[in-house]
């Protein structure tokens, strides 16, 4: 396995993955809704406020994760996980898992120093992730599923509270990923 960044260049077999993951998973709407999202976000990957991380086996995309930023009034370097697919073939191999940890270090080597996803709690729980009151950092829209804004620090230190509503990428201001 090798994991590594990705560029605009890869756009159409990471979205092709997200697609074909998501319809296996969940149905063709969300799968078309998940492979759009992920166009769009390939289209904007800029290695900065949009990050795509990837891992390859043979030459082949496996699996693949977006990392987005989100901007407070308070100078804090804040990233979101999401989303996160991995070929239906290759889950439960620990793929997903070593690739947000590839990419979790890349996020600490550029100091930043929190981690949020919204996702499901028993499996970021493995990779650290902890439930994350709104009332330490709020999430950018209203959630659907509260359970599921968990929090990471990328430092020795605890996530200290961060006042206001945070503003995410456009590609995510939209109340149907919430």
């Amino acid at each position: 396995m090798n994991h590594k960044i990705l560029d605009k260049n890869s756009q159409e077999e990471v979205a092709s993955l997200f697609t074909s993951t998501f319809t296996s998973s969940e149905g063709e709407t969300e799968g078309r809704l998940i492979g759009k999202l992920v166009s769009e976000l390939s289209s904007a990957t800029d290695n900065q406020e949009i990050i795509c991380f990837g891992t390859y086996e043979e030459g082949s995309i496996i699996g693949s994760i977006f990392f987005t930023r989100l901007r407070f009034n308070e100078a804090i370097q804040v990233y979101m996980l999401a989303p996160v697919a991995v070929m239906t073939k290759h889950q439960g191999k620990g793929v997903g898992q070593a690739l947000i940890k590839f990419a979790l270090n890349e996020l600490k080597n550029r100091s930043v120093t929190v981690a949020i996803t919204y996702g499901d709690p028993s499996f970021y729980s493995k990779l650290g992730f902890k439930a994350l009151p709104e009332n330490v950092i709020q999430a950018p829209l209203k959630l659907s599923m509260p359970e599921g804004w968990l929090g990471k620090s990328l430092t020795e230190a605890a996530i200290l509270p961060v006042i206001g509503r945070p503003t995410c990428v456009k590609e995510f201001n939209d109340p149907v990923y919430w």
